[in-house]
């Protein structure tokens, strides 16, 4: 059986290394949309990172996710072994989700091979917007959440912390397969 890892990213830059993933959060998911567990974690950043200007300015619009993600910041060495780890913990075979996938991917593969020494997931991810743009034959470009069925929309609401996204996202990607299985 199949379980799908919901992650999202927070960063202060576009791409990993060069800037500093901040916080992360996954939500374990069976296909039928049951949440079995939780992981999150507020990284320290990156010794020689800096920070990227426009990213940094967006930021600045988003004070209390901000403010979450620098709480109580945890080593990148120490956070994603334990990660993981967490994510072998959970029965079924693992599968990465993410909207967009690209982006939190990058960002979570490259952290877990430069600290883990591994990724559970191999090296490939699901992404949800290519997901929905297949249910609903539109064109890439034109696949936007504001487009998207409201049924395909669980009670959680996207606040730009990493875990509360990470539920929300893997609500909607577990309504759409509900739907693309039909």
């Amino acid at each position: 059986m199949e379980i799908y890892f919901s992650t999202d990213i927070e960063a202060d830059g576009p791409i990993p290394g060069k800037y500093s993933m901040l916080s992360f959060g996954s939500a374990a998911f069976t296909a039928d949309g049951k949440m079995i567990d939780t992981y999150s974690a507020n990284l320290e950043v990156l010794p020689d990172a800096k920070q990227d200007l426009g990213t940094m300015e967006w930021w600045k619009g988003q004070p209390e996710a901000w403010a979450a993600h620098r709480k109580n910041t945890r080593p990148a060495e120490v956070v994603m072994p334990e990660y993981v780890s967490w994510v072998k913990s959970v029965k079924g075979k693992p599968v990465f989700v993410g909207y967009p996938t690209g982006f939190d991917f990058t960002f979570m593969y490259w952290y877990m091979i430069a600290f883990a020494g591994e990724s559970p997931f191999s090296f490939s991810a699901l992404d949800i917007k290519t997901m929905a743009m297949v249910v609903l034959k539109t064109e890439y470009r034109e696949t936007a959440k504001r487009r998207f069925p409201k049924n395909w929309f669980g009670p959680s609401k996207h606040s730009h912390v990493a875990l509360d996204d990470a539920i929300e996202q893997g609500e909607l990607f577990c309504n759409i397969l509900k739907d693309a299985r039909k």
